[in-house]
């Protein structure tokens, strides 16, 4: 899957388009959405190689509903002019329309075929992809994710949206805030639930036995078995905005730096990675975090404000690796330190250890090569030592946060260095590789037998509530 990053631009303190565009390729971020089709900005990216998805916001849809020839111009002046040395790969026709205070519901398909119709008389139509976004309001029914269905009283523009969509081969555009699923029913979301953590309890769909690790494939499967429900099975999902606010008022306590990079960072993994969904596994899923920058004109709560992955003067606010597979550089302050390590606690059970390390060595990413026969840290041949390494690899590549230890109580961080003869485990403040291990599993009878044990495993069941959230 592809990872890109939403460019709001709802603040009166950011830096230039040019120099915003010379930012996210030094950031070799390649996918980037707008929310119009600003020429200072389009202009901006032309010659980048970044890809550029723009969008028709909902104050244009009745003149681009009404007559085709305001959208004839529309693309005369604004893209034409700029494509392709600047590359636009799609056009969102309207933003989350079931949200805005104008009903403007009716006027989406009509503009969609009209831009569709303009581009294929310029012979466009097969380059540049036209949808629309949605937010998980579109939903009358999300959990569990296989109960997942649309609200009916949409059906008057859903119908006829989804079949423009099937006919030009178009993704099904919506964006999921795992963050406010949390934020507005903590005692039923876990942090570690919508974090990605490894120490999330699995949430069973009753219907389908599909066991979710983690919100965001909840809400994911949920709009697949509502598209399905409606026989558009076939049709791609894109997520065309997602995050996770770094600073929030004083009753949003999730919204930290910590948690911020805890989420962005395993989103991506997740994407590289090509985990899919329980209900789609292995499938690719395009994915746009939102957003670049904090927007300070933005109404409503603090963490409105504070969405962004770099301040204004382009400093970053926490570090992100885009390839989701390099380095990490491990942030100090906070809850973090330089001089502490995470290893397995020996007072939880074995079950514990070995259900930690089979996800730290599985969908964790950690290179558990290192405690593989006849390596470094094989030896002492225990589930506490091999546990010990792994937790701690996993803690380090993850900011060294209280959070990225837990494993469901069976990690524990101490200031005393591990490290033995030559096995050294990793510490605070150093580039640590995230990449995937590719060493041979160990024989199923050992304490480091990867994560296949532990799909056999039954979860216990977290009573799950996915809110929905939109900004």
């Amino acid at each position: 899957g592809k990872t890109g990053i939403c460019y709001g631009r709802n603040a009166d303190d950011l830096p230039g388009p040019d120099k915003v565009a010379q930012l996210i390729r030094q950031q070799s971020i390649k996918y980037v959405r707008i929310y119009d089709t600003n020429i200072d900005v389009i202009k901006a990216f032309a010659n980048t190689s970044v890809e550029l998805m723009v969008g028709v916001p909902n104050a244009d849809l009745l003149a681009f509903s009404q007559y085709q020839s305001n959208v004839d111009t529309w693309l005369k002046n604004s893209i034409l002019p700029y494509y392709p040395a600047t590359i636009i790969t799609y056009i969102t026709v309207g933003a989350e329309i079931t949200e805005s205070p104008i009903n403007v519901s009716a006027l989406v398909v009509p503009a969609m075929r009209n831009v569709h119709a303009a581009l294929k008389k310029v012979g466009l139509h097969k380059k540049i992809t036209i949808s629309s976004t949605h937010s998980l309001g579109v939903l009358s029914r999300s959990f569990p994710p296989s109960a997942g269905a649309f609200n009916s009283s949409y059906a008057h523009f859903l119908k006829p949206m989804l079949e423009f969509l099937v006919e030009n081969q178009a993704p099904f555009m919506v964006d999921l805030y795992p963050y406010y699923a949390y934020q507005n029913s903590p005692s039923n979301v876990s942090l570690n639930y919508a974090l990605f953590s490894p120490q999330s309890e699995g949430v069973i769909d009753p219907n389908t036995g599909l066991v979710y690790t983690n919100m965001f494939d909840a809400q994911v499967d949920s709009i697949f078995f509502a598209l399905m429900a409606l026989n558009f099975k076939t049709l791609k999902i894109m997520i065309t905005e997602t995050g996770w606010p770094h600073k929030g008022a004083a009753k949003e306590t999730g919204a930290t730096p910590d948690n911020a990079q805890t989420y962005n960072t395993n989103l991506i993994r997740h994407v590289v990675n090509d985990s899919g969904t329980p209900a789609k596994p292995g499938e690719e899923i395009d994915v746009y975090i939102f957003s670049l920058f904090n927007e300070n004109r933005k109404p409503g709560i603090e963490s409105e404000r504070n969405w962004g992955l770099f301040s204004p003067d382009q400093s970053s606010i926490y570090s992100i690796d885009w390839t989701g597979r390099g380095n990490v550089d491990i942030m100090t302050g906070g809850n973090r330190s330089n001089g502490t390590w995470c290893v397995a606690s020996t007072n939880v059970s074995e079950t514990a250890l070995q259900n930690g390390l089979n996800w730290a060595c599985g969908p964790g990413n950690v290179d558990c090569s290192a405690i593989q026969p006849s390596q470094p840290c094989y030896q002492p041949d225990t589930l506490v030592s091999h546990a010990s390494y792994a937790f701690n690899s996993y803690y380090q590549q993850n900011g060294a946060t209280d959070v990225a230890c837990g494993f469901g109580g069976a990690g524990m961080r101490t200031t005393k260095d591990p490290s033995y003869d030559t096995c050294v485990y990793m510490a605070a403040g150093s580039k640590i590789s995230t990449k995937n291990s590719t060493a041979t599993p160990a024989p199923s009878g050992s304490s480091s037998s990867l994560f296949a044990q532990s799909r056999t495993l039954l979860l216990p069941v977290l009573p799950i509530v996915i809110a929905v959230g939109f900004l």
